[in-house]
């Protein structure tokens, strides 16, 4: 779908205005911890059409002569070589690409927090990696007890115990790769340190979701549940909210629950907290931007069902266990959402049922519905792609875009010459193939200027793709999903 719910360039004043406010607030420093993906938040272009992946990082922009970022990983992350899987690299390896990200942008990054450090291996030898190019780092460290023991934590054997953060900015972005990076902890504890050095400074959260002046069951909020339900986060009213102001607020339970002993925390730390709920510590504007309510619930519904199905592949992986999968099965369930309203599943299994074959559809943004079946030269996801991009440019089904001689020396080469045991093209070496073309053929050509309008497609398979191919289709802006099926029966499934 290419219809536009959210006004981008409206939550970027509001949440502008919102942050300056705040840093007026505490008179000198605000520590904004930023919840979800800073540079490229793919979930929330996807349940609010219009809202851009990199909008986090234009308002930043804005903002960039008295930002500092500072960028917290957990050590224990590196050691198990977490994975942040809508990019396919480990958390340590995003740390290095925000970095760049973020330079190449303009925004100074001023250095690298590992918390819960432990001189684990992986920490140690990322640490080296890091001060070789030049970058800060830190070490914070597991506090017994956190965060429920307030007078040890708040004490020079607790927070003291880590490394002050040399920051130089007034507005200090504490931003990870992934949950569960210690984002909070790391910003109590320089609100701890300032004290101490007799320095003015405070705290706010940066959060998307949920949207707390939206309904609690509203899909774009529902959508957030699926999306951390490894987490076993669950939206919910903030009843701190609703008690101080009358006002009903959705919050989620991890920040509900640890409000008191964070209101505690300020209070020992400042000797009164500023904050008289969750929703307070929250700068979240993205509620008054939705310009079109129907567009962002039909997109959450579909990035609800998108999720259940990626649980369902990860649990078939091994990456994903029942109680994710269960969590999301009964969301859909107790809100009427079903897999039929996905368009592109049953035209890719019907397409499999008839070859007996992998096959793929495609849900162009005009609502037709294109699929791709498996043949000796081209995967199904590659014929689906071709297929999409010849209706797209108004080409003839029966007009070969790639003819036989184009693909099978590719083929023969990926056989015999590297020794492979596919000689299918994948989505990549099509549209490589497709561009090589495009210089002799005006037809190639036309197909390759019409990529652009497969952003926002939704797409599914018979069988879980290569990492290859589902890379190809999130780079084109196709939201894609699989059946938890294995192509063959190996054991070993190269990515």
């Amino acid at each position: 779908m290419d219809a536009i719910g959210f006004d981008i360039e409206k939550y970027i004043e509001l949440q502008s205005k919102r942050i300056n406010e705040r840093i007026d607030q505490f008179g000198g420093k605000l520590y904004l911890e930023f919840g979800g993906k800073l540079f490229d938040d793919y979930h929330a272009s996807r349940v609010l059409p219009g809202f851009r992946p990199d909008a986090k990082l234009q308002l930043l922009l804005q903002m960039k002569e008295k930002a500092e970022i500072v960028i917290v990983i957990n050590s224990q992350s590196i050691e198990e070589a977490k994975m942040r899987e809508d990019l396919g690299i480990t958390y340590d390896q995003d740390v290095l690409r925000l970095i760049d990200a973020f330079r190449e942008a303009g925004l100074y990054v001023g250095s690298v927090c590992l918390t819960r450090f432990a001189n684990q291996k992986g920490a140690k030898a990322f640490e080296k990696v890091l001060q070789k190019q030049g970058i800060s780092t830190y070490h914070h460290y597991s506090i017994p007890n956190y965060p429920f023991d307030i007078d040890h934590i708040v004490s020079d054997e607790g927070l003291g115990k880590n490394d002050y953060i040399e920051t130089s900015r007034e507005l200090i972005v504490v931003t990870a790769p992934g949950p569960g990076s210690g984002k909070m902890a790391t910003c109590i504890s320089q609100l701890y340190q300032d004290n101490k050095r007799g320095m003015k400074s405070g705290y706010a959260k940066f959060e998307t979701f949920p949207i707390w002046n939206l309904p609690l069951k509203h899909p774009v909020n529902l959508a957030y549940e699926a999306a951390t339900a490894d987490l076993a986060d669950v939206n919910m009213i903030d009843p701190y909210h609703l008690e101080a102001y009358g006002i009903s607020t959705v919050n989620y339970n991890r920040d509900v629950e640890i409000f008191p002993v964070l209101n505690r925390l300020f209070e020992k730390i400042y000797g009164s907290s500023p904050y008289k709920s969750p929703t307070d510590m929250g700068v979240n504007m993205a509620g008054y931007c939705i310009s079109d309510d129907d567009v962002c619930r039909q997109a959450s519904r579909q990035e609800i069902i998108r999720r259940y199905l990626i649980a369902l592949c990860d649990r078939r992986m091994d990456k994903a266990d029942d109680a994710t999968v269960n969590k999301i099965d009964q969301l859909m369930k107790t809100n009427g959402i079903s897999l039929e309203e996905r368009k592109c599943i049953a035209p890719a299994l019907a397409k499999a049922a008839k070859t007996a074959h992998p096959a793929a559809a495609i849900e162009l943004n005009d609502g037709t519905i294109i699929t791709g079946k498996t043949s000796d030269l081209l995967g199904c996801t590659s014929a689906m792609l071709i297929n999409a991009l010849k209706y797209l440019a108004g080409i003839s089904d029966r007009v070969p875009l790639l003819p036989a001689n184009v693909i099978e020396p590719i083929c023969s080469l990926k056989t015999t010459s590297l020794g492979g045991h596919n000689p299918r093209l994948h989505t990549d070496e099509v549209l490589i193939a497709l561009a090589i073309s495009a210089v002799n053929n005006p037809l190639a050509a036309l197909a390759l200027e019409q990529l652009p309008k497969l952003r926002g497609a939704q797409s599914h398979s018979s069988v879980i793709l290569s990492q290859v191919d589902s890379g190809v289709l999130r780079k084109l802006g196709i939201s894609h999903t699989s059946e938890p099926v294995y192509e063959t029966k190996k054991l070993y499934h190269a990515k």
